[in-house]
């Protein structure tokens, strides 16, 4: 009973040295504990890391124009998939999260499995894109700097008509611009 009032004494009336020392360590552990998390969300926005479960995926977009073009401007995976703000994307990083637990079970590990629930998961990021108005394709393309002089008719009409309404955004038309277009017969609510 001494011992423990004496322990308790010392707690609540801490020397400098240990109050000092304590905030050290917890300053050193934040500044390590911030580092390891910022190098790992930035090795998950990786091409590469992305090609470990969804190779087809990022074999097909190396053949569209946002991989490959006349300016040499590349969007990779998280351009499109990750949320450039920090809120949406530490929510957007949870939510994928799922994926890494799928892949590991075993649901999509291999190209065959990943092509059968293709249509369901391309269904379920494009219900993403729309629910956050195209945000990240409006990271690098903007209404207010489209050009119309450059663009075709049907384009103009369409840009004019989605930016006066303000019910479409980039992904009800533009959904097969940087991956081919899944099978979509089997799912529903699809027109």
């Amino acid at each position: 009973m001494k011992l423990l009032k004496s322990f308790w004494r010392r707690f609540m009336s801490p020397s400098k040295v240990a109050v000092g020392l304590v905030l050290f360590m917890g300053f050193i552990g934040g500044l390590v504990f911030w580092g390891a998390f910022n190098t790992g969300m930035e090795a998950t926005n990786t091409e590469e890391f992305c090609a470990g479960c969804h190779a087809p995926i990022v074999k097909e977009i190396r053949e569209t124009i946002h991989y490959s073009n006349r300016s040499g401007v590349r969007a990779i995976c998280s351009d499109c998939h990750v949320p450039h703000n920090w809120t949406d994307k530490m929510i957007r990083k949870v939510q994928a999260s799922k994926e890494l637990v799928a892949h590991a079970m075993g649901t999509i590990d291999t190209e065959e499995k990943f092509q059968a629930r293709r249509a369901h998961l391309a269904n379920r990021e494009w219900q993403r894109m729309k629910k956050n108005d195209s945000q990240e394709c409006r990271n690098c393309h903007e209404f207010e700097y489209m050009d119309f002089s450059e663009q075709g008719t049907r384009s103009v009409k369409q840009h004019s008509t989605a930016l006066a309404s303000g019910d479409n955004t980039c992904v009800d038309c533009h959904k097969g611009i940087a991956h081919k277009l899944p099978d979509m017969k089997n799912i529903e609510g699809w027109q």
